[in-house]
């Protein structure tokens, strides 16, 4: 009768070799992690903006229509709301791509230490994969963070007394 041997990681306890590489197949992926926490942090910020303005819109649209439905309708006043929902809608697109861009970015994260769990166990140099996806997740990072710093001057700027 043979014996089945589940295939785990290719842990041998035996002589200790095979969990020491597997210990440090752990350490190398749980490097990127806290990356990736910090990542998810960010956009937990970006979506309780785009709430907000999301919040906001509704209120400027719910005055404009009340400002549309009056009588004597104000003209000025309705213009002026159209103008803030115009910057309201940019706003929204900028924080969305700021989410997409962060977004890509911890998935490419997550590839990281994919692959380097994956190569730490297998014994594989995956260094041209590794730094190409690191480099694009710090530039998709830079982005989404560069796209955030606008949604910020932008909504300031709809109130500039108030902030300075």
């Amino acid at each position: 009768m043979p014996l089945i041997v589940p295939l785990l990681l290719s842990v041998d306890v035996g002589d200790g070799r095979s969990v020491a590489g597997l210990s440090k197949a752990i350490q190398l992926s749980v490097a990127p992690v806290f990356l990736f926490t910090g990542v998810t942090g960010l956009l937990s910020l970006f979506c309780s903006r785009l709430a907000r303005i999301i919040d906001r819109t509704r209120v400027i649209q719910e005055a404009l229509a009340k400002s549309r439905a009056k009588e004597e309708a104000d003209v000025e006043d309705g213009e002026r709301l159209e103008q803030v929902l115009v910057v309201q809608r940019r706003r929204t697109f900028l924080i969305n791509r700021a989410i997409l861009a962060v977004t890509v970015t911890a998935l490419m994260v997550a590839a990281v230490v994919a692959v380097l769990f994956i190569s730490a166990v297998a014994a594989l140099d995956v260094t041209a994969i590794v730094v190409p996806l690191f480099v694009a997740a710090m530039g998709a990072m830079i982005v989404g963070l560069v796209l955030f710093l606008l949604e910020v001057q932008l909504a300031i700027s709809q109130n500039p007394r108030r902030y300075y």
